[in-house]
């Protein structure tokens, strides 16, 4: 019989059970930020699921950032919609 691979999503699952130990070293207030960054890495578990040739590791933190990115930009949309621009901004 042939061997079946595992999806992404079970390695992925995996990845972040083996970081349970870090998460239950932080602090609480810390393990809630921790637990929105791991779901943001589940969020693009389509799209990392073309790419099985890359370490799953890479994946899940190229998808946490992918959203870290997405939330930048709309704090960055929000503050100039708000007239917050009041000077020459270092990433312009």
């Amino acid at each position: 019989m042939g061997r079946t691979i595992p999806t992404y999503r079970l390695h992925l699952e995996s990845i972040l059970n083996d970081w349970t130990d870090y998460r239950r070293a932080l602090r609480e207030k810390d393990r809630e930020v921790f637990d929105r960054l791991l779901n943001k890495s589940r969020q693009h578990s389509s799209a990392a699921s073309y790419c099985a040739h890359l370490d799953p590791s890479i994946l899940a933190l190229l998808s946490i950032l992918l959203e870290m990115e997405r939330d930048i930009e709309a704090l960055k949309r929000e503050r100039s919609s708000a007239g917050g621009d009041t000077g020459p901004r270092a990433d312009s």
